[in-house]
């Protein structure tokens, strides 16, 4: 007798066939351990501390940034901080960042998408023509406004300096929050596009008619029928945004309306590279391969799970 398999083990068996999608897993587990554990791989690895600034590592002459070495294996900024070690913990705040907007504008949209779907009347106008307006908006615009509001209601300026400690130990700051709630706020509106046009094509299928013939509730219904129904595009559309999420952190950091200094994030490294890049080329083009790499191997996973959720859509 032959056991039928269930959705996730053809998912996963659709998957790795992809040994290319398969690698970029291996890899982003690999640099999600590193993020979560960075104080303690930085530690390992004998790395200094990314914070610290180390004046006779810089140029005995010039007093400037030196490049890679077997003390400093990324080299060191202008101002004698370990790159490696800022790398390292780039990836912890780039990935917090990115999977905290994410759950936010995902979950935000799934339910908007689900009312607007479901209800129609005034709620599915009210969510569309919100919808419309935030597309309307340049995306950059958009977010340094808000980023810039936020900031100056919290008290936090372009130095990123403020009397909350924030939450999670420290580790979510007031400025990386508004950065969170910005991205997530900015997010949301193809997400609740495309539930909105799932739940219309389930609404009037017969097992919502006999549901709600058996007395269901709206909420019932929406939750326990319709909702389960959608995994897929979920999953694939959360895939799809947590790289998208980096670039705008990367951007809005670069902007200098994202993550503040002297906290570590990729983009913030980037931006602060820029005015020595000629001179101190390691400074940018490490935390960018990180950024291109993990954003690449993102994508890759993404486009692999579509396929192996929706087998139909698969190239031949």
């Amino acid at each position: 007798m032959i056991a039928a398999r269930s959705p996730w083990q053809l998912f996963w068996r659709r998957f790795k066939d992809d040994k290319l999608a398969l690698a970029s897993l291996v890899f982003l587990v690999l640099v999600i351990l590193i993020a979560i554990f960075a104080p303690l791989v930085v530690k390992i690895l004998g790395a200094p501390n990314p914070d610290t600034p180390d004046q006779h590592a810089l140029d005995p002459v010039f007093a400037t940034a030196t490049g890679p070495s077997s003390a400093h294996w990324f080299g060191v900024d202008q101002i004698g901080r370990d790159v490696f070690s800022r790398v390292i913990y780039g990836a912890r705040i780039s990935l917090l960042v990115a999977f905290s907007a994410t759950v936010i504008a995902t979950g935000f949209g799934v339910v908007m998408g689900l009312l607007a779907g479901y209800f129609r009347g005034w709620i599915d106008t009210l969510v569309s023509r919100t919808v419309d307006v935030l597309l309307a908006i340049p995306y950059l615009m958009l977010a340094i406004g808000l980023a810039s509001a936020c900031s100056i209601a919290i008290g936090t300026g372009a130095g990123g300096s403020t009397s909350n400690p924030g939450c999670l130990g420290g580790l979510i700051k007031p400025g990386l929050t508004v950065v969170i709630f910005v991205i997530a706020f900015t997010s949301w509106t193809y997400m609740a596009r495309i539930i909105r046009g799932q739940v219309l094509s389930l609404r009037e299928k017969e097992f919502i008619e006999a549901a709600r013939a058996q007395g269901s509730s709206h909420l019932r219904i929406i939750f326990r029928e319709i909702l389960p129904n959608l995994t897929a595009p979920i999953v694939v559309y959360a895939s799809i945004l947590v790289p998208q999420v980096i670039l705008y952190e990367a951007a809005l950091s670069y902007l200098g309306v994202g993550v503040q200094p002297p906290t570590a994030s990729w983009g913030q490294m980037i931006s602060d590279a820029t005015p020595t890049f000629t001179t101190a080329w390691w400074y940018m083009l490490f935390p960018g391969l990180a950024l291109l790499f993990t954003v690449l191997a993102f994508n890759l996973v993404g486009d692999a799970m579509q396929d192996a959720l929706n087998p139909r859509a698969r190239k031949t």
